[in-house]
């Protein structure tokens, strides 16, 4: 029956403490468990063994005390290694990496870069030594680290520049979202860079001061910010973003102004507007209309525009698809649209081609709109770095002192010194 009873406690306690760790809640207990487990199934099998469970039990618990005694002593004293400050060092610098990447995403789209021959790693989402890809793909993959840092950090006692009780480590990953969650509009930018359909150098030098002033206040933001959370300082402006917002509004107005340049206006006549403006005031009665016959038969102009749908499918994607080419297992799917160079001089004969111009002229748009998403969503990477700075009572900005020119001063100031003197 002793056989019976230890195979059994065995097995039960093993699920059991197996299936309580997996539990999300205790993940940062996971090493006790593990620990836990080990040790039981030691003493149960010593212990019958010798006869001894009792001494087995109190020698067990000696030796887990003395390494632990002795881990904590180097980790601690000898040879520290915070996982908390390696938690602040990799926020901090992930800041630089994002800003590097849109500054240069900015730079190298109003220069109408083009990759001549992209990068597989790039497209399989790997590492690259490309530094507008390595810069916000370092941010977006930190999520897992930051996340193992902070179940570490939380267990260290206070230390260096983090000598609260509880401190707030939680907020250095919140900062870290704010932060991801602008780098996913970064990799949407350089996304723009790599994409086949691209706008062509005329329109970008239209909106190339607006567009490069937006990336540059926003990428000053970003590297202010990374300094601040590494000296831990609190910002120096109430409105970090002011000259941000103005910025945008500037590109915004400009977007306002010039938007015939986002679009292809070549066949819009006036007698077209007309109708456009006619049919905008109608909208209502006509959408009234369309509830009613919902179970008619298709107007003219569905049947036309399907016409033209199944006519431009079958042109463009079936005639140059073939089934039996394949690349590593993959199926060689054709590009979209192919690879055509506009000349000014040259009529647009093809409906291909202009159905690429067209989407040229919006390549834009996209970027622009991009460019400003960007900015609405740093301001919670603001909010977030604010509320960090006073949880963790960040110190407040040195204000640098002022320079007082010291001059003669005029003979004004000369006659005035001299009757000082002698009076």
């Amino acid at each position: 029956m002793e056989e019976v009873i230890i195979v059994v406690s065995t097995f039960t306690v093993g699920f059991c403490t197996t299936l309580a760790k997996q539990h999300p809640k205790m993940k940062p207990y996971e090493y006790g468990f593990r620990v836990f487990l080990l040790t039981f199934g030691y003493v149960m099998v010593s212990g019958y063994s010798t006869g001894k469970f009792t001494d087995t039990a109190v020698n067990r618990f000696v030796f887990i005390a003395l390494g632990a005694a002795v881990s904590l002593g180097i980790n601690i004293g000898i040879y520290p290694i915070w996982a908390g400050e390696d938690l602040h060092n990799l926020v901090a610098k992930n800041f630089a990496g994002v800003a590097n990447s849109l500054e240069g995403c900015v730079d190298e789209y109003l220069k109408c870069m083009e990759y001549e021959r992209i990068s597989s790693r790039i497209l399989l989402y790997q590492p690259s030594d490309d530094p507008l890809y390595s810069g916000y793909r370092a941010a977006v993959e930190a999520s897992a680290q930051e996340q193992t840092l902070l179940d570490d950090a939380i267990w260290e006692p206070p230390h260096g520049p983090y000598k609260m009780m509880s401190y707030p480590w939680k907020s250095f990953t919140k900062v870290g979202g704010a932060l991801r969650h602008c780098s996913f509009t970064a990799m949407a930018l350089h996304g723009c860079i790599l994409s086949e359909i691209q706008a062509p150098p005329e329109s970008r030098k239209v909106f190339s001061s607006e567009i490069h002033k937006v990336g540059r206040e926003c990428a000053k933001v970003l590297r202010e910010l990374g300094n601040n959370v590494k000296t831990m300082t609190k910002l120096s402006s109430s409105d970090i973003l002011f000259e941000v917002h103005l910025a945008a509004e500037e590109l915004q107005k400009k977007i306002d102004e010039r938007s015939y340049l986002l679009v292809n206006t070549e066949a819009w006549h006036t007698s077209k507007r007309a109708e456009g403006i006619k049919d905008a005031m109608n909208a209502t009665l006509i959408t009234g209309r369309e509830n009613k016959n919902e179970a008619l038969e298709p107007t003219i102009a569905d049947q036309t525009l399907a016409y033209h749908y199944k006519t431009f499918a079958a042109s463009s994607f079936r005639s140059r698809y073939d089934s039996s080419s394949t690349i590593d297992g993959y199926k060689k799917l054709p590009h979209w649209p192919a690879r055509t160079t506009f000349h000014p001089n040259l009529p647009l004969e093809d409906t291909e081609s202009k159905t690429y111009q067209s989407a040229s002229a919006l390549s834009l748009a996209t970027f622009s709109s991009l460019l400003i998403e960007f900015v609405a969503r740093l301001q919670n990477v603001v909010y977030a770095f604010e509320e960090l700075s006073d949880k963790a009572n960040f110190k407040e900005p040195v204000e640098e002192p002022v320079a007082v020119s010291k001059g003669d001063g005029g003979f004004v100031a000369k006659m005035c010194k001299l009757v000082g003197l002698r009076s």
